[in-house]
């Protein structure tokens, strides 16, 4: 089976068609224009790195992700009432889950399919979808799809709110307490922290560079190109191993698609699945959903200060009531 490399996505010049094993990458020179783009995992070709600790596209985007998130303040303030953080800035080497330094990771799959037991590797982060329902409902605008097809978090903006983890179908993004903009608001009422997740390394698409999974991956496992192309090549693989193909209606469409040579309802009964170690189920739409929450969470932030500073006033009413 003909390999799409990293080779063809690299080589630009302006308006120049560059074709791989049939498929076509539009490169300009403003990399802003290329417009949905889409990513393709194979898990044909994954083998989880055997002869490493780590998995290549885990120890290349690891590596990237620790240069970005910065550390948290010494002391994080417990949010009123909850008192919850969620603190990964000593567990930074964690590469089996996402967390906030750690946005893909492979999880293994033992199967049994056609009387043949199989050992299945699947890389996970973000889905980068269509319609994404975390940048609906983000009250601070904080979330967006990018033109090129990366779904972003602007960590300028974040509250660490965690609603877009609540309304994603494989809740991805991770949250590191105690940094960004609300410790500059109200440390204590409002937000608590960051969310951090895959942002398609947005930067090296900019610069007309493939992300640094894909470059990292030995057996190009992962490939990117225009959504139409990557959809087509799918289907062609797919045909070609008597596969299955995850994530062309899962929430309404996704920018990353899975190819499987067994049924992704097997590899979901074999995996892992906690927090940061996301399902593969089959699912619907998130984003309705999203729209119906989205008025209140908007209205949040003031119910949540309001309702702190009610229960202020109360305690210190007891207290006064308990002196006297």
């Amino acid at each position: 089976m003909p390999n799409i490399t990293r080779r063809s996505f690299l080589k630009v010049s302006a308006g120049l068609m560059v074709t791989s094993s049939g498929v076509s990458f539009p490169l300009r020179a403003n990399a802003q224009s290329v417009k949905g783009l889409c990513s393709l995992i194979d898990l044909s070709l994954c083998d989880g790195c055997p002869d490493r600790t780590i998995p290549a596209c885990v120890a290349a985007c690891k590596e990237r992700a620790l240069e970005r998130v910065p550390d948290p303040v010494e002391t994080i303030p417990r949010l009123f009432p909850r008192g919850k953080v969620e603190d990964w800035s000593e567990r930074k080497e964690v590469w089996n889950r996402l967390t906030p330094y750690n946005h893909i990771f492979v999880q293994r799959a033992e199967v049994e399919f056609n009387n043949e037991k199989r050992t299945v590797f699947i890389p996970r982060r973000c889905m980068h979808c269509d319609n994404p329902a975390c940048a609906t409902i983000c009250p601070f605008a904080a979330n967006h799809k990018a033109e090129n097809g990366a779904v972003l978090i602007d960590p300028d903006l974040c509250f660490g709110g965690a609603k877009c983890r609540d309304v994603c179908p494989w809740n991805i993004p991770q949250r590191q307490s105690g940094m960004g903009i609300y410790l500059h608001i109200a440390p204590s009422l409002a937000g608590n922290g960051v969310m951090y997740k895959c942002d398609f390394c947005y930067d090296r698409l900019l610069e007309q560079k493939i992300p640094l999974c894909m470059d990292a991956c030995p057996r190009n496992a992962m490939i990117i190109g225009l959504e139409e192309d990557i959809h087509r090549e799918a289907e062609r693989r797919a045909v070609a191993m008597k596969g299955y193909v995850y994530g062309r209606q899962e929430n309404g469409g996704t920018g990353t698609l899975y190819l499987s040579p067994v049924p992704f309802e097997l590899l979901d009964d074999a995996i892992e699945k906690s927090s940061g170690r996301p399902h593969m189920k089959r699912v619907g739409r998130r984003l309705e959903e999203a729209r119906l929450l989205e008025g209140a969470v908007l209205l949040a932030p003031i119910i949540g200060i309001g309702s702190g500073i009610a229960a202020a006033i109360r305690k210190r009413k007891i207290d006064e009531s308990e002196d006297e």
